[in-house]
């Protein structure tokens, strides 16, 4: 049984949530050495968190937004397929169950700040995912994302740690 264990460093990004799957990989060589086990990925802050949750097939994507008559809003500059609706919703539901406007008590670091500790602690700062010939082993129709709660922030460390069969 080996293990092993990276922090990594993600840059500032802007409030929201960011795929950071291919980023862990890139920061983690370790990870292709193992056969089989499991990755342990923590977040070494309280207001901003980690999700898996759906990041779903281009084709699927370029019919909805056909469909719904917002082709074109599905471009970037690049003609690549951008998938923002899951992230704008989960955006939305997290601010209807922690919004700015309420009386919070903890307000010296701005309005902003409350909210992001109340949606890290529900959404939470680490998941353990297996690792599988050394990739991580997510489903077809998942992705890791970084939440950021907060509108301003000098980035993030996120501690990965392997455990398994080299």
């Amino acid at each position: 049984m080996s293990w092993s264990q990276t922090t990594i460093r993600l840059p500032p990004k802007s409030q929201g949530c960011h795929l950071i799957d291919h980023e862990i990989e890139r920061q983690v060589p370790d990870l292709r050495k193992y056969k089989i086990g499991m990755a342990n990925i923590f977040l070494q802050h309280t207001s901003a968190s980690l999700m898996l949750n759906e990041n779903a097939d281009p084709g699927t994507y370029s019919r909805i937004y056909y469909e719904h008559g917002v082709f074109s809003s599905g471009i970037d500059i690049d003609n690549t397929l951008v998938f923002t609706d899951v992230r704008k919703d989960m955006n939305m539901a997290l601010d209807k169950i922690a919004p700015e406007n309420l009386p919070y008590i903890h307000t010296d670091e701005g309005p902003d700040d409350m909210p992001g500790h109340v949606k890290s602690g529900i959404v939470g700062v680490s998941l353990n995912i297996p690792i599988t010939n050394g990739r991580l082993n997510t489903g077809t129709w998942q992705g890791i994302y970084l939440c950021e709660h907060r509108r301003h922030n000098s980035g993030r460390k996120i501690v990965v740690t392997l455990q398994g069969q080299t």
